[in-house]
């Protein structure tokens, strides 16, 4: 007997074996009919899979229109666009091809390297071979013959996968589509005829597994979609972003600079940049003295040994700067003979006396909280610091203020009770949901990183996570909207709560964050003393509603085209005089703008009208005041609107108002 559990609850029986397809007939034709792949027990797997008799199994059927359609739909095309490449220039090598949320791309090494100039000529191989309609089949080989499959294909990257990367798995699956062999865990569309429209993108650089020290590689990225209309509006969106690049606008604007005599990722703001950065980082202070936080400085640098304990240099090592040595340390290293290959290995290591740039804010929190005994009663205590930590990203990740190597967090660390835990969780989501309200972002998903129970890399006691995760569920659920829980994705100290927001784009980023963590506190040995008079552990609580200021600033100026709302704007209007007879009126407009706390700027330059009106757009100004004989005579100004145009004639007094409503609504 087969059983089958559908997405309702329903349960449907079968006295024989039955594939996937099999279920999906006795459902219905037209599902059967749509059915690309199926979930069993939330593993993917193909149609035509046999399902195992005995205890029932859950079954989800995915059709097009479900989420997880698109990209498996994507990978399919990615080894498309792999065939077409591989005909057109012989003797490339494949490392991976994976789908994106906008895409897919596939990392290859070609004896002729490939260039934009070859996307026409791939794409129609790309047709030709979807015509073919050849479906794409599995095959799975045990995994000595596995690497002498890919070995007789001359593809030494899946050799070195397998051998390393899947050193534990006993067979191997590869997929099949006429000549085209590939090492892939699947699935696949049923038909290459199901790809709907597609375009090559770009050509990027990268390296074979993400490692300088290998194969520089290529990556080709591109997109698919089911149907043209959805490829054309995606499309548009690319158009659109790239208009609104924040490196391109952020240089425009003159928001901030990178100099490479400074370092890589590394971001000089200027006065204009920095105006912005101030004003988010009073918001969100108002909003911190309201919940009651206390603001805190602390170092860039610690001490090796801070970091050891905290367990941030062993699991972060790769991702940050090598330790400073200690200067008597080294002399006295030099003094016993110690060669410079041994102290790189200490280094290595950590088994040196040195200090770190901070790539953390929270060890030293911790200390500050430890400096003093601490009672019930002084709990919750809240601890926040706008702190710059440095991290070593690579040189060919690193992009504007996207992905940095020194950024400033908006980060707190809450030391609470168990009782509190829930309350103070419930706080930070709060805040979350204001930084989003204001910037006009409250379409947002949210996620919950849980530990993978398979892997090592989570410490802690396994009591205390089912603790910590089912305080971040709750918490979760008083958004009162669903949210996805990702096993695997929480930080090595304890679970957390991220949020994902929408642009106006559609496009997606991660940005604030909350976790819970009992782990660090015991690790620090962390102490209060209880209304029993006894002492007690208490929980921390991590959160950054902003994230990074710099990826924040850069989501904004993409979010807003540069267009910042008026109480974000450097310079929020500007004044222009329609002819030089206007100059003694204009300055007497922005002195009164000036005192009424506006940040107004005046154009008295002899140009025509419509040249100031252009600099104006081009600066993206919100409001532009003109000034002319008439206003003077009547004490008004000509509003104009960046977007809108002209709103006509109003008094001073009259605009001033509605800047200050518009300002203190934060419209």
């Amino acid at each position: 007997m087969t059983s089958v559990r559908l997405p309702d609850g329903s349960l449907k029986e079968f006295d024989s074996v039955v594939s996937v397809k099999d279920v999906a007939k006795s459902i219905g034709s037209g599902l059967a009919k749509a059915a690309i792949w199926g979930e069993i027990d939330k593993q993917p797997v193909e149609l035509d899979f046999e399902i195992p008799s005995g205890e029932p199994v859950d079954l989800k059927i995915i059709t097009k229109k479900s989420p997880e359609a698109l990209e498996t739909m994507r990978h399919s095309c990615a080894h498309v666009m792999a065939r077409a490449v591989m005909r057109i220039k012989p003797g490339v090598q494949l490392a991976f091809g994976p789908s994106t949320d906008g895409g897919f791309y596939y990392d290859i090494e070609s004896p002729e390297p490939l260039t934009e100039e070859d996307f026409p000529a791939i794409e129609k191989e790309m047709a030709k071979i979807i015509a073919l309609d050849e479906p794409f089949e599995r095959v799975v080989r045990p995994r000595d013959e596995a690497i002498k499959v890919c070995k007789d294909l001359k593809q030494e990257f899946k050799v070195e996968h397998i051998e390393t990367g899947l050193a534990d798995d006993e067979t191997l699956s590869f997929y099949q589509q006429g000549e085209f062999v590939d090492l892939c865990r699947g699935p696949h569309v049923p038909s290459p005829k199901r790809i709907g429209a597609f375009k090559l993108l770009s050509i990027a650089g990268a390296y074979w597994k993400g490692d300088q020290s290998r194969q520089q590689l290529q990556r080709l990225y591109a997109t698919a979609f089911f149907t043209q209309a959805d490829l054309d509006a995606h499309m548009e969106m690319l158009e659109e972003s790239k208009k609104r690049d924040h490196r391109v606008l952020g240089k425009r604007l003159g928001l901030f600079h990178i100099d490479e005599m400074v370092g890589q990722g590394l971001i000089l703001w200027t006065p204009k940049g920095s105006f912005i950065r101030q004003k988010l980082q009073d918001f969100i202070s108002e909003h911190l003295v309201r919940q009651g936080y206390d603001q805190v400085f602390t170092p860039h640098i610690g001490k090796l040994d801070l970091y050891k304990t905290s367990g941030h240099f062993p699991y972060y090592q790769e991702s940050q700067y090598p330790a400073l040595v200690d200067r008597d340390y080294l002399s006295k290293l030099a003094e016993e003979g110690c060669s410079c290959s041994q102290l790189s290995n200490k280094m290595k290591d950590g088994e040196i006396e040195g200090y770190l740039l901070k790539p953390m804010n929270c060890p030293h929190h911790i200390k500050i909280f430890d400096s003093e005994q601490r009672s019930y009663r002084d709990l919750p205590i809240r601890l926040s610091e706008f702190g710059t930590v440095y991290r070593w990203e690579q040189s060919g990740e690193i992009g504007g203020l996207t992905r940095v190597r020194g950024f400033t967090q908006d980060d707190a660390h809450l030391f609470v009770t168990q009782e509190q835990l829930g309350e103070e969780l419930i706080g930070c989501i709060e805040l979350v949901k204001v930084v989003f309200a204001a910037m006009g972002m409250e379409d947002y998903s949210v996620r919950v990183g849980l530990r993978d129970p398979d892997s090592s890399k989570y410490v802690g006691d396994p009591k205390n996570w089912d603790l910590a995760e089912q305080a971040c569920r709750e918490a979760a659920q008083t958004l009162g909207k669903d949210f996805d829980e990702d096993p695997g994705e929480a930080a090595f100290y304890g679970p957390k709560i991220d949020f994902v927001a929408k642009d106006c784009l559609g496009r997606k980023w991660q940005l604030g964050t909350v976790q819970v963590d009992y782990n660090l506190p015991i690790r620090f040995g962390l102490e209060y003393v209880g209304a029993d008079n006894q002492t007690h552990r208490p929980i921390m609580i991590h959160r950054a509603p902003f994230g990074s200021m710099e990826r924040f600033i850069g989501l904004l100026i993409e979010h807003f085209g540069g267009c910042f709302p008026l109480w974000l704007n450097p310079e929020q209007a500007r004044i222009l005089t329609v002819s030089d007879k206007s100059e003694e009126y204009g300055r007497s407009v922005e002195k009164q703008m000036l005192a009424a706390g506006l940040r107004v700027k005046a154009d008295y330059r002899s140009e025509k009208l419509g040249a100031k009106i252009r600099d104006g757009q081009l600066d993206m100004i919100p409001y532009m005041l003109i000034v002319g004989p008439r206003d003077a005579e009547n004490g008004t100004v000509s509003l104009r609107d960046r977007s809108k145009g002209d709103l006509g004639a109003m008094s001073v007094e009259e605009a001033i108002a509605k800047f200050q409503k518009e300002v203190q609504d934060k419209a």
